[in-house]
């Protein structure tokens, strides 16, 4: 084993992440573990968490990282077009993207529970508005008369629907009914979603 000064406090903490979503990618979910990664980057369970409080603590940074995946890969797609409704199309077909390429990393990002006597750090608060902050500027730009509080929840909304769709996609239990696109099913949900949204404010 190296011995714990032949990195600093921040370079460990890099390896470790790394490290942690190099298994998940491999491994899944169920395959991670703290021993794993440990023997990873070369160091003993007892180094890491001189790093780290605890698994669930290493769980939340490796969750970090991805938010911030996820953000670029968004914002890259939103960046092709310059109608509002079809940049939220394209935001949404680029979650898919990324949720069918990083599957394991996008649901541990979903399944992961700090204990209920942890509290969610506000930096970690921070990357989950970003993500929705990408989403809202679209629907601003089609809605300008919204206030803040009504622009978030339509956000929410419009994404909470995109998520489903591809949370039940992607575990197959949307196939009951037969074979489909998910891709067309996920655009014409934003589509009507924007569409009535829309209507029920006089718009349409």
């Amino acid at each position: 084993m190296a011995r714990r000064s032949d990195h600093s406090r921040e370079q460990l903490q890099q390896m470790a992440i790394s490290a942690a979503i190099a298994i998940l990618n491999e491994h899944g979910v169920a395959g991670l573990s703290a021993r794993k990664v440990a023997k990873s980057i070369g160091y003993t369970v007892g180094t890491l968490y001189l790093v780290f409080k605890n698994l669930d603590e290493l769980l939340l940074y490796v969750n970090a990282a991805t938010l911030d995946d996820l953000q670029r890969a968004i914002m890259q797609e939103a960046n092709v077009h310059t109608d509002p409704a079809q940049i939220l199309k394209t935001m949404a077909l680029a979650y898919l993207r990324y949720a069918q390429q990083h599957s394991a990393r996008w649901s541990l990002l979903f399944s992961h529970r700090l204990p209920a006597n942890q509290p969610i750090p506000a930096w970690f608060e921070q990357k989950i508005t970003s993500v929705f902050d990408g989403v809202k500027m679209p629907l601003q730009q089609l809605h300008p008369e919204l206030n803040e509080s009504a622009l978030l929840q339509a956000t929410r909304e419009l994404w909470s629907g995109v998520h489903g769709a591809c949370d039940l996609g992607l575990s197959d239990k949307l196939n009951l009914g037969g074979r489909f696109k998910l891709e067309e099913l996920i655009e014409s949900f934003v589509e009507n979603y924007l569409f009535g949204f829309a209507k029920s404010k006089g718009i349409a």
